[in-house]
């Protein structure tokens, strides 16, 4: 899938890799899969969101949390439905799952 990628595609690919495994595994994932036919505007929010700090991203991708910008909104939520069941990190519920629930619960 790599050599489908520009040079910038590339780059933004090796920046998913963040040395925490669950980050690492949803963010190629979903990098893998849509940087080929992701336009400027979308590659420039996934340079945004990989630019926080691990622990904000984490809170973001893995617990549910929702950034409060709108477009990095978005992006976290697809990259969660990318990555995985819509399930947290810690077998939570996140916000806006697949039940329409927007509260977290316990499975």
């Amino acid at each position: 899938m790599t050599a489908a990628l520009d040079a910038d595609g590339r780059r933004l690919l090796w920046r998913c890799r963040r040395g925490l495994k669950e980050l690492d595994v949803m963010l190629e994932r979903y990098a893998a899969a849509a940087l080929v036919e992701a336009g400027p505007a979308e590659r420039r929010v996934l340079e945004r969101l990989l630019a926080l700090p691990d622990p904000e991203l984490a809170g973001y991708l893995l617990a549910g949390e929702v950034p409060e910008e709108a477009d990095l909104a978005a992006l976290a939520g697809r990259i969660r439905r990318a990555g995985g069941t819509g399930r947290t990190a810690c077998g939570m519920i996140g916000p806006k799952d697949r039940t329409g629930s927007t509260e977290s619960e316990d499975i």
